[in-house]
């Protein structure tokens, strides 16, 4: 479920990852007195059909004006003609594209794929298509594809920020590119944004932990930049705090990224730490991690959970199918993709547009890494 806040429902859909939209207008040379196969024009079609130039311009961007018989004898003509739409031209005259943009925070990490296909389903039912960037958390690399994104006339933006505070961000919808924030809430009324309660996401996490019997839990996760991190930990310090335990109980073991790489080194560290500090359980800022620090404790020996009981985030489609099945905090990730982009259309063609921040609950699924 979601929490809202400021405005009304949206009323459009989008998509991330790459959908083709509509066919479009197009023209090409003719040879030997007629159209060539694929490179008819409008003029060849209307002749071809015997109507005028303004009823193929209108079977092409206001159909709904013409009759159907009409239009389905102008479809019928333009594909034996090979007819095919010049976007190009049409971008030129409008001055957008017919194209949505998300620019991800991770393409390896596979949450930010599922998003992109909610992204993508509301696209194509809007006639767009997607085009997917990857920041891989580079501020300077999330900087450069803004520019050029902006430079394209996207018909928008949808961003997990490295900087969400950025002013070249802060400034793209006052220059005609709406931006909706994907995955982390918005500071202020500056853009929509559409994200997961990740506090409470942590505080869950740790809670069934605590539940089981476990008082020293380590904390997997970083680098600190990454706003998702901080929230879940401060979730999970909330957690331990209401259960009366001393914060030096959760023990914190930082991680460079987001990785499976990262998550084996994670559990090297976890093994060696002295028997008296050494935790009964971890919550690992993400799945990716969570799947490392498996893997190691199976290199290792260590039985999951009779050893180490692990709790990942995300809950992607590998958390279920691991050797143990991961326990994982779950994030609607292709409803976090769809709603997004259908704020971010209504904001590109609702004058009324009020902006919104979108709150959705994540929800704890309990298996075999933290009950065997």
């Amino acid at each position: 479920m979601a929490r809202r806040t400021n405005g009304s429902r949206p009323g459009a859909s989008s998509d991330p990852r790459a959908s083709s939209g509509p066919r479009a207008n197009g023209g090409g040379p003719r040879s030997n007195g007629g159209p060539a196969k694929g490179a008819a024009g409008v003029k060849d079609v209307a002749a071809a059909a015997g109507v005028s130039l303004g009823t193929v311009s209108n079977v092409l961007n206001r159909p709904d004006s013409v009759s159907p018989k009409t239009r389905a004898k102008v479809e019928q003509t333009m594909a034996s003609l090979g007819f095919v739409r010049n976007e190009s031209a049409r971008q030129l005259r409008s001055g957008k594209s017919r194209i949505l943009a998300y620019l991800m925070l991770d393409a390896g990490n596979p949450f930010f794929t599922d998003v992109a296909r909610g992204v993508e389903e509301a696209a194509r039912e809007a006639g767009l298509s997607v085009v997917l960037c990857n920041s891989n958390d580079d501020a300077e690399r999330e900087a450069d594809y803004l520019d050029l994104l902006e430079q394209q006339r996207v018909q928008g933006v949808l961003i997990t920020p490295v900087a969400p505070g950025s002013d070249r961000l802060l400034n793209l919808p006052n220059r005609g590119t709406p931006v909706v924030l994907l995955d982390r809430p918005a500071e202020d009324d500056s853009h929509c944004s559409v994200s997961v309660d990740d506090v409470l996401g942590g505080d869950v996490a740790i809670s069934h932990l605590i539940e089981l019997g476990h008082t020293r839990i380590a904390f997997v996760g970083g680098p600190e930049n990454i706003g998702q991190v901080v929230d879940r930990r401060t979730g999970a310090q909330n957690a331990m705090k209401r259960a009366g335990l001393p914060l030096d109980n959760l023990i914190d073991i930082s991680t460079a990224a987001l990785t499976v790489a990262e998550g084996r080194g994670a559990g090297e560290r976890l093994a060696g730490l002295p028997a008296d500090r050494r935790p009964t359980a971890a919550f690992c800022a993400n799945d990716l991690l969570a799947l490392g620090l498996l893997q190691q404790c199976v290199r290792l020996g260590l039985r999951v959970p009779a050893d180490l009981a692990i709790v990942g985030y995300d809950d992607i489609e590998f958390a279920e199918a691991a050797a143990v099945p991961l326990t994982s905090v779950r994030q609607p990730r292709q409803l976090l993709g769809k709603t997004a982009a259908e704020l971010l259309l209504d904001e590109a063609s609702n004058p009324d547009h009020q902006h919104q921040r979108l709150t959705f609950t994540p929800e704890l699924i309990v298996r075999t890494s933290t009950q065997g």
